[in-house]
């Protein structure tokens, strides 16, 4: 009788778990709760997909953490084999002027119709509305529920193998729920926090027109070890972007009761001194005047303003210092619901290098609810990748599955 490999997760790693497998001679049967697959990455590709990024492996691997852990997955399958199995459903793609890695047409719906269209000529089957609600030695319990979510059955199924694969805590409506917490010894898990999320800060009245306007090209950092440029965008609860995202670990190290401090240059590329000559030579005029004759617009005028004391205005020299280095006070972070990706999740210690769980042979675990984290750009969906190969293979190790 042929193995049974039950997959839980319609996902990144979900699916490339489910690859792998198809190559062998194993009934493969993914399962997933909500009504169609890749739904996280659907969402993430929209406006465009950042499937991978573009740089040297040996700085690539550094963007996570624990680097030292995932290192060795993005070796075996990174940056050029994401590309070339792109390519190998039809779906070409280029590499942006940031080094990111995007399918020409952008949008994930082609990549994720060719990938699934393959998976299911390859005979791996789907079942949606299948919700699982516990994991013991290899049986899962399932609920199957209708498309208004009623329970129409119940039941459970023991697998040869079992690869889960059920995302962060993240995006909760997309099936990124985070109850599989439910199925491991809490000393097997590191608790899950929101990563890739916006920041809080109170800002006054003044500040309501500017919401949804970029800070544009600034340096920002929390510990000066880790100085980065980019641009933020001023949000009705504090500030979001991409460079927020990059400062969240040192964020959360500087955190405190109240909160902590991120401080930015608003001016990367003038002196305090530049700004200084420029302020004397021209102090009879408004302060508003001498902000824009530095080179701040209208956005970063506001902001600078927002984030000073009235009683600084008037001090040109406490002005520069504030435009090289102007300290806000944020209070915390978004919820996790909201965050692009989570941190924490399986321990490192919970598995062994093929990803399988120490506790419970046959069972094995990939993609973002293991404990690492990284930045936007490519890297979450990477190491996703990576890793649900590396779970697919540890399964036809385990099982000693013989190539269709």
């Amino acid at each position: 009788m042929r193995k049974q490999v039950a997959i839980i997760g319609a996902g990144a790693a979900g699916l490339m778990a489910a690859e792998v497998l198809s190559g062998y001679d194993v009934d493969v049967s993914v399962y997933d709760q909500k009504p169609t697959a890749a739904r996280k990455i659907l969402m993430a590709g929209k406006t465009g997909l950042n499937i991978s990024h573009n740089e040297p492996i040996e700085q690539f691997i550094t963007r996570y953490t624990p680097s030292e852990w995932i290192a060795p997955f993005v070796r075996s399958f990174g940056a050029d084999d994401i590309r070339a199995w792109m390519a190998g459903l039809g779906i070409e793609s280029y590499v942006g002027s940031t080094g990111r890695i995007f399918p020409v047409e952008m949008k994930a719906s082609k990549l994720v119709r060719a990938w699934l269209n393959r998976l299911n000529d390859y005979q791996v089957k789907f079942h949606y509305r299948y919700r699982a609600t516990s994991l013991h030695d290899r049986h899962i319990a399932f609920e199957v529920m209708d498309n208004k979510g009623v329970v129409l059955e119940r039941f459970t199924k023991q697998f040869d193998a079992v690869i889960v694969a059920c995302g962060g805590g993240s995006y909760a409506a997309l099936g990124s729920d985070s109850a599989w917490q439910a199925w491991f010894d809490p000393s097997e898990l590191s608790p899950l926090y929101a990563s890739n999320v916006g920041v809080l800060r109170d800002w006054s009245a003044f500040m309501a027109d500017h919401f949804g306007q970029p800070l544009k090209r600034v340096t920002a950092w929390v510990n000066t070890d880790h100085r980065h440029q980019g641009d933020i965008i001023i949000s009705h609860y504090g500030l979001e972007s991409g460079l927020i995202y990059r400062l969240n670990s040192d964020m959360r190290a500087a955190q405190s009761a109240d909160g902590f401090i991120l401080f930015l240059d608003l001016l990367p590329d003038k002196s305090s001194d530049d700004i200084l000559k420029i302020f004397h030579k021209n102090k009879k005029q408004s302060l508003n005047t001498l902000l824009k004759k530095c080179g701040l617009d209208a956005v970063k005028i506001a902001f600078l303003r927002e984030c000073t004391n009235k009683t600084d205005w008037s001090d040109l020299n406490k002005m520069a210092n504030h435009i090289k280095q102007l300290a806000i006070h944020c209070t915390g972070f978004r919820p996790m619901d909201e965050a692009i990706s989570t941190g924490g999740g399986i321990k490192r210690t919970a598995v062994g290098d093929d990803l399988q769980l120490k506790s419970c042979a046959g069972v094995f675990c990939c993609g973002e609810m293991l404990d690492w984290d990284a930045p936007t750009g490519g890297y979450l969906l990477t190491a996703c990748f990576a890793t649900g190969r590396a779970a697919g293979q540890g399964v036809v190790d385990f099982l000693g599955l013989n190539h269709k």
